[in-house]
């Protein structure tokens, strides 16, 4: 998903539509939550200019990232709407009004965008549906146990019930 300036100058007159599938599975190695990517499915449109492209872009797949909780793998859908614009002549341009990449080279590259777009959808928490699942991280081990709150409620010690009141009948007299 790369083009030179010469080559959109060459279609500026027309729209330039994009469906495209991308393989980002090198996301993996930047971000050791990712388990696993689908391909992306890149559609959209380009907008070019003399000065300028712009692309509005629609990525949509799936990320397998691990249960905050238990650990186990969980689907999290990948629907990101985008607009990306490309300077190809940043003289003619106020850098400060847009956010714009600014080319280097004469080549726009689309798939370092795509691939910060996806990395920055990963969320810093993923929680499956079924926390009892057999896949799941163990909740309970060796004098260990995941308990919820109401479980951890101090209990009292029989020994001591009869002092739990003292305060309280201290008060009355």
């Amino acid at each position: 998903m790369e083009w030179t300036i010469s080559q959109l100058q060459k279609i500026r007159e027309k729209e330039l539509q994009l469906d495209e599938t991308v393989d980002v599975s090198d996301l993996k190695e930047r971000d050791k939550q990712i388990r696993d990517v689908s391909p992306i499915k890149v559609t959209g449109r380009a907008d070019i200019s003399s000065s300028k492209v712009t692309f509005h872009l629609h990525l949509s797949g799936q990320f397998i990232l691990p249960c905050s909780r238990t650990l186990v793998d969980v689907k999290y859908p990948i629907d990101i709407d985008t607009t990306e614009t490309f300077l190809l002549n940043a003289a003619s341009y106020d850098l400060e009004d847009d956010d714009v990449t600014v080319l280097k080279g004469d080549v726009v590259d689309l798939i370092p965008v795509i691939k910060e777009n996806l990395l920055l959808e990963i969320p810093m928490q993923v929680f499956c549906e079924d926390a009892r699942s057999e896949d799941a991280a163990p909740q309970s081990g060796n004098d260990w146990a995941v308990v919820t709150e109401e479980e951890s409620k101090q209990k009292v010690d029989p020994r001591l019930a009869s002092l739990a009141n003292f305060f309280d009948n201290n008060k009355e007299s």
